[in-house]
């Protein structure tokens, strides 16, 4: 079972150099081993603080950030002062580091889910001096190949609901379906904008799991959230998450030093099992954990990710 839920003890609106205010949590153990979790999405933001409970409070001291453009964070995408062009894999990880000098740490364990992991293993390549341990759920690379499997070729599995998803986009003969979605979340008709929100949130509740059980549908958030979240998945997207066409999966060699546990869904069909079998293969360091029952996340995962932080608790 999850650790009982324990609260912020400390919280504040980070003043970053570009005048972007970038929000933050520690709780836990102030003296405890520093550990990081990177949400996903992009731009689902922290959330209800989940992630609190699977690290030992008395063990741990739990940082979490909602990334630039989302959740607390100032200002949000979609603000008149938000400039899209600037966000870029590479500023979120001057995001991470800005937190990490800020609260005195000198080397954390770092964590992420989906996106997240994206996020984390970029960190890693660019500060593995600062990482002592990863734990990834749900792992992506986001490569130009998961994303046109994500946007395009999982369609075979759904196409009913893809077809809906394709007229939607409103797409130019040629041109790539997440594109289209970038180009119609940035019209000047803030109709347009919310159609196309709604339209890219109701596709991602249908391919997220083959796995029974419910699931939090986006479709159902308000419309300010899913048109954050929306634009800044497909943005991330269409560039391959800024990484390059292979990015990360090309230079895991650099950090195969670093002990990791890569734990995923065997019926996650947006996410095929395939990315972190590579990233496995290819990381001495790592240990992959594959759940035969459940998808995109679950309660078996998330027992996993309890187990992880233990054994490196203990290390």
């Amino acid at each position: 079972m999850p650790f009982p839920a324990v609260e912020p003890l400390a919280s504040e609106l980070l003043d970053l150099d570009d005048g972007t205010q970038l929000y933050w949590e520690e709780s836990g153990n102030p003296a405890g081993k520093p550990i990081i979790w990177l949400h996903g999405g992009p731009g689902s933001g922290l959330g209800g603080g989940g992630y609190r409970r699977r690290p030992d409070p008395a063990v741990w001291r739990i940082i979490g950030i909602d990334q630039r453009g989302c959740g607390r964070s100032r200002p949000v995408v979609g603000a008149p002062e938000f400039d899209l062009a600037a966000l870029t894999t590479e500023r979120l990880i001057r995001d991470i580091e800005a937190v990490r000098e800020h609260l005195g740490i000198e080397q954390w364990l770092v964590a992420g889910g989906s996106w997240g992991s994206t996020l984390a293993l970029a960190y890693a390549l660019a500060h593995p001096d600062r990482v002592s341990a990863i734990v990834l759920i749900a792992v992506t690379t986001t490569s130009r190949a998961e994303v046109s499997w994500i946007s395009e070729s999982v369609g075979r599995i759904f196409p009913r609901e893809w077809e809906a998803f394709e007229l939607a986009s409103g797409r130019r003969p040629g041109q790539r379906l997440v594109d289209a979605y970038v180009e119609r979340l940035a019209d000047p008709d803030p109709a347009v904008r919310e159609a196309a929100a709604l339209a890219w949130c109701t596709w991602e509740d249908v391919h997220m799991s083959l796995a029974p059980g419910p699931l939090s549908p986006l479709r159902e958030e308000d419309p300010a959230f899913r048109l954050t979240f929306a634009t800044q998945v497909t943005w991330f997207w269409s560039h391959s998450g800024f990484l390059g066409e292979r990015g990360i999966l090309d230079r895991i060699g650099e950090i195969a030093h670093l002990p990791a546990v890569l734990i995923h869904g065997r019926l996650d069909v947006s996410g095929p099992l395939a990315t972190a079998w590579e990233l496995h293969r290819a990381w001495p360091g790592s240990q992959l954990i594959v759940i035969e029952g459940e998808g995109h996340g679950g309660e078996s995962m998330a027992e996993e990710q309890e187990r992880a932080y233990a054994s490196f608790a203990r290390s």
